[in-house]
This record gives structure tokens, sequence and C-alpha cells, in this order.
């Protein structure tokens, strides 16, 4: 077994077919398949699944897969540790992150970084999706909200807080609810999936779920956020999401004394990235840089 072949399986997995990773690694698609079968010939196992439409990977290659990226990022922390240019922040950084929140405040985040470390280099995906980040390859996931159990080391970054507004027109036409249970008669904009959508709120010290309902479920809170613009509703989002319709009157809050729990903002990564120099920096600049805005 060799590293290069440890190194073409990896790309093999994230390209998705033997064309896409030869031409990532400047390789012939012929080369790229007979490594892969020297490869799974010398461990005596099916790593991959071929066939005339797509490339799947087996359970003996996801488990292969992940020691194999392990023992690939030992290898280049150990070339770093000898090289002189050790002091330069460097390597290929993978990244998901939340579509809204990724685009308002962390895209100029990454810039800023980059710009401190040219030598790093990010690969980013935008989106709400919950990546599987060990199976899909990702050095970090930035995520909102409650998190799942795993193993996965969580690091929080900050806290979001969220507000209930709706538009001047809509307050006018249903008028404004006083307490929490006066939302139960309203039109609720309701951020999430159908059974995962109720509104939860601190009333007297004490979190209070409500089963609101509403003409609209989205897990995008733009949308959202212009379907409360519009007058359809009561809006449940983090500030960062409705701050500017706020400010420029197009949007009021409501029931300021029962604000909505806020909600954290969090990193997760792999055990075996916190010997990483890159996710250890780069975390802390986030941090940094986050509680420096709240």
């Amino acid at each position: 077994m060799q590293i290069e072949d440890l190194r073409i399986f990896i790309t093999v997995i994230r390209a998705g077919s033997f064309t896409a990773a030869a031409e990532q690694l400047l390789l012939s698609k012929q080369y790229v398949s007979r490594r892969m079968a020297a490869l799974e010939a010398s461990l005596g196992a099916r790593l991959l699944i071929r066939n005339t439409r797509k490339l799947s990977v087996t359970e003996a290659g996801q488990v292969f897969g992940q020691h194999a990226q392990r023992i690939l990022e030992d290898i280049h922390e150990a070339e770093q540790a000898v090289s002189e240019r050790r002091r330069a922040l460097q390597g290929t950084f993978r990244i998901s992150m939340p579509m809204s929140f990724g685009m308002s405040h962390l895209s100029p985040l990454i810039a800023e970084f980059l710009s401190l470390h040219p030598a790093v280099r990010f690969q980013v995906e935008l989106g709400d999706r919950q990546v599987d980040l060990i199976g899909e390859g990702f050095d970090i996931a930035i995520r909102i909200g409650t998190l799942a159990d795993s193993t996965l080391i969580a690091r929080r970054l900050g806290r979001l807080s969220r507000v209930i507004c709706a538009s001047p027109a809509y307050l006018k036409r249903a008028g404004e609810p006083r307490t929490p249970e006066d939302l139960l008669a309203h039109a609720c904009l309701r951020y999430g999936r159908e059974g995962q959508t109720g509104w939860e709120l601190l009333q007297e010290g004490k979190r209070k779920m409500l089963d609101v309902q509403g003409p609209i479920i989205s897990n995008n809170g733009e949308v959202l956020r212009d379907a409360a613009i519009a007058g359809l509703g009561l809006v449940l989002l983090p500030e960062f999401i409705v701050g500017p319709a706020l400010a420029r009157g197009e949007l009021l809050p409501v029931l300021a004394p029962f604000h909505p729990a806020p909600l954290s903002l969090n990193a997760l990564y792999s055990q075996h990235r916190q010997r990483s120099e890159v996710t250890r920096v780069f975390l802390s600049f986030l941090e940094e840089r986050l509680k420096a805005g709240e």
C-alpha cells in the first residue's frame, strides 16, 4: 500500500467518480482505476462499487476512508512540523455553514482570515442540511441551535438573539398579541419542518412551548421574513435575518417581555481535528470576531 493510493482514494470519494478525481489530481482515469484496484487487492476488500451511472462507497470503504483521512492529516502535520515554512499557516480546510448566517456574517470573516493566512485554502459549502462531518470529509461544521448527541466536539462561538415580529399592516388587521397564549389565534410563519415548528418562549423564567399555526412552513429564514413583510403573519427569527427590516420599520417587534431563548452558535469537529493548527487558529479567530460584533 502506498501513501499516494490513500490520497487517490480520498479524492475519489469526495469527487464521486474516477474521472473527476483524475482531473483534480492531474492523472489519467486509467491510472486512478489501476491504483484503486491495487489498493483493494492489497486489503482484500471491496472499497468501491462501480457501475455505469455512479460510484458508491462500501461500508468497508467508509471505515477505511476515515482512517485514511486521519493518516494523511497526520502525515501533513508531520511535514509541517519539520518544514521551514511552519510559521506560515497552511493547508486545505473544508467547512460547512448555514446559508443565511454564512452569507451575512461568516463570508466576510473568511475573506479576512484568508487575507491574514494566504497559504490556507478553504472549501466552503453553504446550506442548512446537517452534513455528515466525518463521512463527507468536512473539517468543521458551523451550526445554529440545539445540537444532537454525538462523539463530535462542540465549541460555542456565540449566541444569536431572536425576536417575534410582524408588519404594521398585519398588526393593524389582526391586532397585537399581548401574551404568549395570544399567538395561538394568530397566523404564525414557522421555521423548520412539519412536526418541528412549535415556538418556545420564556415566560416568567420558564420555557413555554406553543403549537402555533400559520400559512407557511419553511427551512429558510429569508422566505419567512419576506412573507412577514408582506403581511402574512407573525414570524420568530434571529435578529441577523430581520434586523434590517426592523430598522426600516417594515417589521415591528411584539411580545418584548417574552423574548424567545437565544440560539447557540457552535463549531463542530471530530476529535482527531483537535491537533490541527488551522482548526485551532480559525476557531479562535471566529470566536474573537463574532463576540466583538455582539
